[in-house]
């Protein structure tokens, strides 16, 4: 049943790809996404690919999640960066206690929830919960969401005792329009400031429980599409949407070269040079391989959680390796194309210079630190111990 939702979802957003391509620039020049568009993704079904089916949600297996951004980002990467955070939200307060969904999804099943994970801010243990304080940045998305998860330390007596996210009401936040850069810069990641609020103990979720894949919101929530590590599903909802711009930007650029003429050699026709279907060739590969990797890796996850078996700690490094080499495949394809696209390209409102633009912006998200990435890959290689939670 969620398999066929998930496949008419998919087809809803081919579909849409046509608008969303059209309003990239809209979203670029206000700096947000659309709430046009952020309409018509909710229509589609796409917020509820992984919520839960406690409280409405297709309980989609993963790789259906991902192929529906990698669309969205591939008409505008914008946009799908958003469709991205905002789609995976769903699937983290899934692993929160019952009452925390209850809090969100109990009246609503369509509310939204926003991000900013980095710890710029810190909760102090009081009685029933903890007093939460703090700015946190690039919260991507944040003007189409009504609540917000925000990573911190936990302080007891002066002390950090535990990392966690923090589930917020925008009633307890407000938002600093601050976002204004050189990609991305249809994301609206702006400002979370929170000052001396209440946290209920309930919209708190330890990191070590993300970490060990044991969290309380199994107990309604028993699903595989739950017990898959934090470091696997979040870090690839980065990748995702890179992969979809690359795809984006290739498309843009072989249909432009198909019809350019290069004046500065004697008329030559670009589809006539050989060097230039060298580099589509080289792109395309690192594009298929990115995307391969990604999938088969996160569904080789998804299987052993439906037969119940237990997720190898090797596999888990397997993804974080394969996943910031994704990105970083992913960005190779779009300099190799862009480095062949002529004085053009650079104009305002081309579609090969804002994917150029958006997938190196993504780029420096924490979740592709590659060298982190790959040096706990060698660390567990040699059989020594990995201490981190974004495995």
């Amino acid at each position: 049943m969620s398999e066929h939702a998930a496949q008419d979802v998919i087809a809803g957003i081919r579909e849409l790809l046509p608008v969303l391509r059209e309003r990239a620039q809209e979203a670029e020049d206000a700096r947000r996404v659309p709430e046009e568009s952020v309409k018509a993704l909710q229509e589609t079904g796409f917020f509820k690919l992984l919520q839960p089916k406690t409280f409405g949600g297709l309980e989609a297996d993963p790789v259906s999640f991902y192929t529906a951004v990698k669309l969205v980002a591939s008409a505008c990467g914008s946009t799908g960066w958003v469709a991205s955070i905002l789609g995976v939200h769903p699937w983290h307060l899934g692993l929160f206690e019952a009452q925390a969904q209850q809090d969100v999804w109990g009246d609503d099943t369509d509310v939204r929830i926003s991000s900013s994970y980095a710890p710029m801010g810190k909760a102090d243990v009081v009685d029933g919960g903890y007093r939460l304080s703090g700015r946190w940045s690039f919260s991507s998305g944040c003007d189409h969401a009504t609540w917000v998860l925000l990573g911190g330390p936990v302080f007891k007596d002066g002390k950090p005792v535990d990392f966690c996210t923090y589930l917020v009401p925008i009633s307890d936040y407000t938002i600093e329009d601050v976002w204004d850069t050189v990609g991305l810069r249809g994301t609206g990641s702006n400002d979370i400031i929170v000052n001396d609020v209440f946290v209920p103990k309930h919209r708190a979720l330890s990191f070590i429980a993300t970490s060990k894949c044991k969290t309380p919101g199994q107990e309604i929530n028993p699903g595989p599409l739950y017990k898959l590590p934090y470091g696997s599903v979040h870090p690839s909802t980065i990748t995702a949407p890179i992969i979809g711009m690359a795809q984006g930007a290739y498309d843009a650029h072989v249909e432009y070269q198909g019809k350019r003429v290069r004046a500065a050699y004697a008329g030559e026709r670009s589809k006539e040079d050989p060097f230039a279907k060298v580099r589509i060739a080289e792109a395309a590969s690192e594009i298929d391989a990115a995307w391969l990797q990604l999938t088969h890796n996160i569904d080789e996850l998804y299987q052993l959680a439906c037969k119940g078996e237990k997720l190898p700690f090797p596999t888990r490094l397997r993804v974080r390796r394969d996943q910031v080499r994704g990105t970083e495949r992913a960005i190779f394809a779009i300099d190799r194309l862009f480095e062949n696209s002529g004085g053009r390209a650079l104009r305002a409102g081309t579609p090969i210079q804002r994917f150029w633009r958006d997938a190196h912006a993504g780029r420096v998200h924490a979740a592709n630190d590659a060298e982190r990435a790959y040096v706990m890959f060698g660390t567990g290689a040699f059989g020594l111990p990995v201490e981190n939670a974004m495995v």
